[in-house]
């Protein structure tokens, strides 16, 4: 059918609701197509995107349409029927660079290499504005105190300030000269707007009621890594390639403070809550922590083993020598001040104590092998070849090259951030903005979904082992007979599975369950382990609300 009209060449995805007799196609241009069968009558046809579209589905009662174009990173679903959006989102198609969470915690901002600067809500996880004033990649991203404007530098020579209220542009910040801002940083009353170039090695210095250039900060060698303002005075400390940290006193008209030497290139600066202590990050892999006002050096973490380098495909070395020139780029303190969060090059965010200066827990980002450098040891075809001398198969080097057709991105973060309220903490990795929270109010619950909830269900779920989703149904029909025998079907050895796996809301109905159950029941110990085990994991949650 598509062929007589010309355009099959251009189909990328298809969908057929079965009950409805619908076929919806998509093509390359980003076009869709409604036709009912099977007389091929056209419902209608929309343009919803100008990349091509990589896939279709259909929900069940057939109202609504996904469409996923992964060119852009876009999800749209539209009701045909009323033809309009239920919902619309797209992530930043690069790249993400930056992240900073509002002072409330409520919003994340961050900054891609595909110059755009999207505010995202951390309650729903929706984008709900971008902005797209930047020609190039965005290199930082941070809130005013306030919380109502956010700020961004870029490759493009400007950095730019965005107001929550009316989401517009209402500031371009610009240097005499134009230089490629590489970082940048707001004092605690948000009047002061400071930025480092990467090619003039230099710090503007801006007015944000104004827009106007107060000042130019020339002094250090190489470009600029990274700026941070200390949180409770008027000290900019600035981090850079030519193994210092400079901290430029504002009162004092920006004259330089202090100067700390550090033994290898310094990429990330950062102040502690209370603005006593400083903690700098450098190329050799080290942390080091710094009583500024003494200009002494009161700690440090040897962190390259923490990263645990993957072996990309094609190296020629381990992972375990690889990581010998590894190093964090990324650092943050908690809201406490006392521990640090620390990111780089590697799949593992670590957490570290500071005061005991010891590793406190490593997280995982990702597992998904599709990306480069996940493996510590690699054994590929190719590189079995190349170490062992057989057959004469050449080593080719096509994988890394981003003009080849398939390429794999290296996992990395990029940047790690922790939340005001001290709950959370996010990243920015090449999987896409992470957020890790102690709160599991946030954790998406399927069970709330519709289930065909009826007690042979229940019983069939019983008699398949999946305990946790039988008493969650049991607790939806709510019959006590029915939940008495689910609870009881439990074998104690899985009770510690079964606690841990419920959702907070069936954890307090279970509780009152077992309330009236000790007053009537014969199996008192049976009984006693689900109280001990849903106490001991969910007491400290139930006890804050």
């Amino acid at each position: 059918f598509f062929n007589k009209e010309g355009d099959f060449n251009n189909l990328t995805a298809a969908a057929y609701h079965k009950k409805t007799h619908l076929l919806v196609t998509g093509f390359a241009s980003g076009i869709f197509h409604l036709h009912e069968l099977p007389d091929f009558s056209l419902i209608h046809s929309l343009s919803i995107s100008d990349q091509r579209i990589a896939s279709i589905s259909i929900n069940c009662t057939g109202d609504w349409i996904a469409f996923g174009c992964s060119g852009l990173g876009q999800l749209l679903v539209w009701e045909w029927q009323s033809e309009s959006y239920v919902l619309k989102q797209q992530g930043h198609f690069n790249s993400m660079v930056s992240l900073a969470y509002s002072p409330d915690g409520q919003y994340i901002v961050t900054g891609g290499e595909d110059g755009k600067v999207k505010v995202w809500n951390t309650s729903s996880s929706f984008c709900f504005v971008t902005f797209t004033e930047h020609n190039s990649g965005v290199t930082a991203v941070t809130f005013t105190s306030t919380g109502y404007v956010v700020l961004s530098a870029s490759l493009d020579g400007t950095v730019r300030a965005f107001d929550l209220h009316r989401y517009r542009n209402f500031r371009t910040f610009t240097s005499p000269r134009p230089s490629q801002f590489s970082c940048l940083a707001v004092d605690s009353s948000g009047e002061i707007v400071a930025a480092g170039s990467q090619d003039s090695f230099e710090i503007f210095i801006w007015s944000m009621q104004s827009g106007r250039l107060l000042d130019v900060l020339a002094g250090h060698e190489g470009p600029i890594s990274c700026l941070s303002f200390n949180p409770m005075k008027c000290v900019l400390a600035s981090a850079s390639w030519d193994k210092t940290v400079k901290l430029w006193d504002m009162l004092d008209s920006w004259r330089t403070k202090e100067t700390l030497i550090m033994n290898s290139d310094v990429l990330v600066v950062a102040f502690r809550p209370d603005g006593k202590e400083l903690a700098v990050a450098a190329l050799n892999g080290q942390i080091t922590f710094w009583d500024h006002e003494n200009a002494a050096q009161t700690g440090s973490i040897e962190g390259r083993h923490d990263l645990q380098m993957g072996r990309k495909e094609l190296d020629k070395i381990t992972a375990k020598q690889a990581a010998k020139g590894k190093s964090f780029t990324t650092l943050c303190y908690s809201a406490d001040g006392q521990s640090i969060l620390a990111g780089g090059l590697s799949k593992f965010v670590c957490i570290y104590n500071v005061k005991e200066q010891i590793l406190m827990k490593k997280f995982e980002i990702s597992c998904n092998h599709s990306l480069d450098a996940m493996e510590v040891f690699c054994v590929s075809r190719e590189m079995k070849d190349f170490f062992c001398g057989h057959g004469t198969t050449s080593l080719s080097f096509t994988n890394c090259d981003m003009s080849y057709r398939h390429f794999k991105p290296e996992i990395r973060v990029t940047c790690v951030r922790f939340c005001p309220t001290g709950r959370s903490w996010a990243a920015t990795t090449t999987e896409g903005l992470l957020l890790y929270s102690l709160d599991s109010g946030l954790i998406f619950d399927p069970f709330e979904l519709d289930i065909d909830v009826t007690p042979s269900n229940i019983h069939k779920t019983l008699s398949q082992k999946e305990y946790t989703m039988a008493i969650v149904m049991a607790f939806k029909l709510n019959e006590k007979k029915l939940i008495q025998e689910v609870v009881e079907a439990v074998p104690s050895s899985e009770v510690d599975v079964v606690c841990s796996s419920l959702p907070d809301l069936y954890v307090e109905k279970l509780l009152e369950f077992l309330a009236s159950a000790f007053e009537t029941s014969c199996h008192l110990e049976f009984y006693l382990i689900w109280a001990h085990k849903l106490l001991m994991l969910h007491g400290q949650k139930l006890k804050t609300r």
